[in-house]
């Protein structure tokens, strides 16, 4: 039942008939009329809560680094303080197959497809770009610096890039899953 819900509450049909309710209150969950599609959504809420619940054991999206092996890098070298897209050309203002980590760094071949996947009204991407940075608290001084974590917890001073990498792949299969859902038949 659990992994039913976690896939209903994924289908844009879903997400499309209740924009209004679930804006105001708690999820409703409704019935779907066939054991099919009930089975259907339960193994794809199955799949993605898999998906999301590993998201640091997926595969990193291969990106192209200009030829650059991370590997051979320093922490130094890894070091993020914000990471920005590209500038667009031809008029638009941001290009978001490129992503600019650091002053050594440009991640390229981003597929735009990976900024579909949203959490929180913001594609997961830039979740992880906002937070995989070093800002300061204004009131109380407090520098939040996502190096530390990785290089202290994570012990890999290449864990925001490697994060950013899998959060693709997981962007992607788990559009790929949302959209071969069924139509929501209640």
């Amino acid at each position: 039942m659990f992994y039913y819900i976690y896939g209903l509450l994924h289908s844009e049909d879903y997400r499309a008939r209740y924009a209004d309710n679930l804006s105001k209150e708690l999820p409703r969950i409704p019935v779907v009329k066939t054991a099919a599609d009930f089975w259907v959504f339960s193994r794809a809420g199955r799949a993605l809560s898999d998906l999301h619940l590993n998201y640091e054991s997926v595969p990193a999206y291969e990106v192209d680094m200009g030829g650059m092996d991370i590997t051979s890098l320093s922490p130094d070298d890894l070091y993020v303080t914000q990471m920005k897209f590209a500038k667009g050309s031809h008029g638009e203002k941001w290009d978001k197959t490129q992503v600019i980590y650091n002053h050594k760094i440009t991640m390229s071949g981003i597929p735009l497809e990976a900024y579909e996947y949203v959490v929180n009204g913001k594609p997961a991407l830039e979740w992880v770009m906002e937070r995989q940075s070093v800002s300061t608290h204004k009131e109380s001084g407090i520098v939040n610096d996502a190096n530390l974590w990785a290089r202290e917890t994570m012990q890999n001073p290449a864990y925001p890039l490697e994060l950013f990498q899998r959060v693709i792949t997981v962007s992607l299969e788990t559009m790929k899953i949302v959209n071969n859902l069924p139509a929501l038949d209640i």
